[in-house]
């Protein structure tokens, strides 16, 4: 359950795949006598998360997944009744950036989250989005423009998922001069989503400070360090101006609303875990000199990337006797001691991981690889199939199963999800190479409804990759 980094090939594909949607997927009509209706927000968000997920890493951890998607949803039971479902997902990038399209589709990076200081200052970022949706800037410059069609909101929006200077510039290039404005949102529509999302952020119960302090994060790590910020702050330079007008705001609001406290609790356990994953080991080391549960564990985790085995050990052996019941430092020592191959006590720690935390499906899935290595793949069995039907886009699951599979005498079974991990990996000749072999494997067996599902879903990603 590990995503790969994000590389410039997939930044190329995600701002060049609209053009086949374009030809493909919508009508040929531009918006010239009526405007973007609901329906083809919707319509454009739906593909654009297919082509997200085509395109790029995804982080499927459910520590970080279902943190993220309860911060969404707290936001979102706050606002007024929307015609979207929202959706968050989150991508595995150093970009510090995070932004919504129309339809309700929500992406966060893990750079954001790394560097954001507080839970209320992420979820500030995350209302200023919300308002771009609900308040439907993009499809009121799309009707401006008359002659932009589906596709070019495609594109302009992969611009803005791209972050930065540089997502811009190749997105621009492909739209040409005329449409180029379209990245960018204009100053009253900044204003509006600033207003707009800071009454969101207060509904929701958050300090209103932490759509000031998570703008003034995201432009001080930029200065610092020369990362890529997202479209609203760098499309205008007056961004001070915008903070100001947010802390005047906030001073006229009741004293309770001013003063209110945010648990962090949750959102710290999810940076420790991304710093100890992702983050240079340098950095995560020095975060993690701590005596709590949370920080052994992190360093434990960089330890284990180094191969330090020895330190390692000590510092999960620390987390343990910290925060022995805590299921997330259960699973990373389970995870840790399965690796370094002490079956035993991967067991007895991951199993109490699951005891502790039922919805840990990571923990769920190294619980079976480690049954399928100790033999037990009857057993095992019954945890892949859980797991991925909570996580059935894991190319990493997908791949373990199916050797666990293939040691059963199920070739066909094998070959399946074979041709998923490689698929959800986005590897198109390693896809094609397992899906042919499935095929013939399918070809010998009677009617198999696995094998229909995997064609369909082959047949809509082979058709993404090879207009990319």
């Amino acid at each position: 359950m590990n995503a790969q980094r994000f590389s410039r090939s997939c930044l190329v594909a995600l701002l060049t795949l609209p053009f086949f949607f374009a030809a493909h997927v919508f009508p040929a009509h531009a918006f010239i006598f009526g405007g973007v209706t609901i329906r083809d927000e919707k319509e454009m968000g739906q593909k654009f998360d297919m082509m997200v997920r085509s395109n790029l890493p995804i982080v499927e951890d459910p520590e970080v997944r279902q943190y993220v998607s309860s911060l969404l949803d707290r936001l979102v039971r706050a606002i007024p009744p929307q015609p979207y479902t929202f959706k968050a997902t989150v991508v595995l990038h150093n970009t510090l950036n995070a932004f919504a399209v129309p339809g309700g589709y929500v992406y966060v990076f893990t750079g954001i989250i790394m560097n954001m200081e507080s839970e209320d200052a992420l979820a500030g970022v995350l209302a200023h989005e919300l308002a771009h949706v609900t308040q439907r800037h993009v499809a009121s410059r799309l009707e401006k423009a008359q002659f932009i069609t589906l596709a070019s909101l495609l594109l302009a929006v992969a611009g803005v998922a791209a972050g930065g200077a540089g997502g811009g510039a190749l997105a621009s290039g492909a739209l040409g001069a005329g449409q180029s404005a379209m990245l960018n949102y204009s100053r009253l529509d900044e204003t509006e989503a600033d207003q707009i999302g800071l009454q969101y952020l207060t509904a929701a119960q958050y300090p209103p400070a932490g759509m000031v302090s998570g703008f003034k994060t995201l432009r001080q790590k930029s200065s610092i360090n020369g990362t890529s910020v997202p479209t609203y702050l760098s499309t205008h330079p007056a961004i001070s101006d915008r903070i100001n007008g947010l802390q005047a705001r906030i001073t006229v609001m009741p004293a309770t609303v001013q003063n209110r406290r945010q648990d962090n609790k949750r959102f710290t356990r999810v940076k420790t875990l991304l710093w100890s994953r992702y983050g240079t080991e340098q950095a995560a080391l020095h975060r993690f000199s701590g005596k709590d549960g949370l920080s052994a564990m992190g360093r434990g985790i960089v330890y284990a990337r180094q191969n330090n085995i020895v330190e390692a050990s000590k510092a999960f052996d620390e987390a343990l006797a910290v925060s022995p019941a805590d299921p997330l430092v259960l699973r990373e020592a389970g995870i840790f001691h399965f690796r370094k191959g002490d079956m035993r006590r991967a067991d007895g720690l991951l199993r109490e991981a699951m005891r502790c935390e039922p919805q840990d499906y990571m923990a769920s899935f190294f619980y079976a690889r480690m049954l399928d290595e100790s033999g037990q793949q009857q057993r095992a069995d019954r945890y892949y199939v859980e797991v991925l039907r909570h996580v059935p886009e894991d190319t990493e699951v997908h791949e373990a199963y199916a050797h666990s599979l293939g040691s059963r005498g199920k070739p066909l079974e094998a070959y399946i999800h074979l041709t998923y991990s490689a698929l959800y990996a986005n590897n198109k000749k390693l896809t094609e190479r397992y899906f042919n072999k499935t095929k013939a494997l399918a070809d010998k067996s009677p009617a198999n409804s696995q094998f229909r599902r995997l064609e369909t879903v082959y047949k809509e990603r082979r058709e993404i990759w090879e207009k990319s």
